[in-house]
């Protein structure tokens, strides 16, 4: 492997020379510049990330850890995350939890001995306190940890109380909610909240039904979706708590010959893009998953900066109206 000594051999200057170039450090001449860059061509050079983060006391390397990057809305989320932080000049360190917290606290541990420079979770089922030590720029996604660590997540509640209004609207009177597990410490429960108290206050029947702890379970969207017309064959709306769950009801309901929407209105939650293409088109809450990746980002640098940051970041939510309502 080539390094530095073969670079300035080639280039026939000192080390000391190379090292300021690859460091963009002092006057550097455009000649100087060009054998450097010469040499590193010829050599096939690959800098060695970790030596020189070491020497610079910074990685320009970040984690996130997720639940599953194939889940559509996290998918986006990443990939957002990961295009808005490189054109910044960090690279990404992404980890697939499974929402098992034997693995998220593997990970965890190996993001932090890999002295990244800051930590972005859009996992958490950990103790509080696990998050509390980690003593690093850490920023979560859907989840208040403590008073001191950010976080961001989209008006929630604001959404619940949308999707009620909107079922209500359209006449709906035997309303059902499919959503997460409550036992789960995310912000994403007050989705719940909005949408309860709305059709309390209007004296609408409502249920709701509850995923399991791995809330990524596809399979059993579909069960919980039978299990629903099983049980009450008059629901006439739904809400769920994301476009997937929602399309997995669209296909239960296809498949029992229940009209969407003239039977059954539907409505989801994060407007992933795949949302748009279903048939019919699902009806769903907006959240902006590219200003709230970009925001996840910038929180971690300032604070990797040393700079104060906001404790909280709540992006608002927008009905988007397509064929399901």
């Amino acid at each position: 492997m080539a390094t530095i000594k073969d670079i300035a051999k080639i280039a026939g200057i000192s080390v000391t020379s190379v090292s300021r170039v690859l460091n963009n450090r002092g006057y550097l001449s455009n000649d100087l510049k060009k054998k450097v860059q010469s040499a590193i061509e010829e050599l096939n050079y690959q800098p060695n990330e970790l030596a020189r983060s070491l020497q610079k006391k910074q990685s320009n390397i970040i984690g996130l850890i997720i639940p599953n990057v194939a889940h559509p809305f996290f998918g986006e989320l990443t990939s957002a995350i990961e295009t808005y932080a490189f054109s910044l000049g960090f690279k990404l360190l992404v980890c697939n939890s499974q929402l098992d917290p034997k693995k998220e606290e593997e990970y965890l541990n190996m993001l932090r001995a890999s002295q990244v420079d800051g930590i972005i979770m859009g996992s958490h089922t950990m103790d509080v306190l696990e998050y509390v030590n980690v003593h690093q720029p850490l920023v979560t996604i859907d989840r208040k940890i403590s008073e001191n660590i950010p976080y961001i997540c989209s008006d929630n509640f604001n959404g619940g109380v949308l999707a009620a209004e909107e079922l209500l609207k359209k006449g709906c009177q035997k309303i059902a909610y499919i959503g997460g597990n409550v036992d789960l410490d995310l912000l994403a429960k007050k989705r719940y909240d909005g949408f309860a108290e709305t059709l309390s206050k209007n004296k609408v029947w409502h249920t709701s039904l509850q995923t399991n702890l791995n809330g990524f379970d596809f399979e059993e969207y579909e069960q919980i979706a039978e299990n629903l017309f099983n049980l009450h064959e008059n629901i006439d709306g739904v809400f769920a708590t994301s476009d997937i769950i929602a399309s997995y009801v669209l296909k239960v309901c296809q498949r029992l010959n229940i009209q969407v929407p003239q039977q059954v209105k539907i409505i989801g939650y994060d407007d992933v893009k795949i949302g748009a293409v279903f048939t019919p088109e699902l009806t769903t809450i907006h959240q902006p998953i590219q200003k709230m990746a970009e925001k996840t980002v910038d929180l971690l640098i300032q604070q990797i900066g040393g700079e104060k940051v906001p404790k909280a970041t709540i992006f608002p939510v927008e009905l988007v109206k397509r064929k399901t309502t």
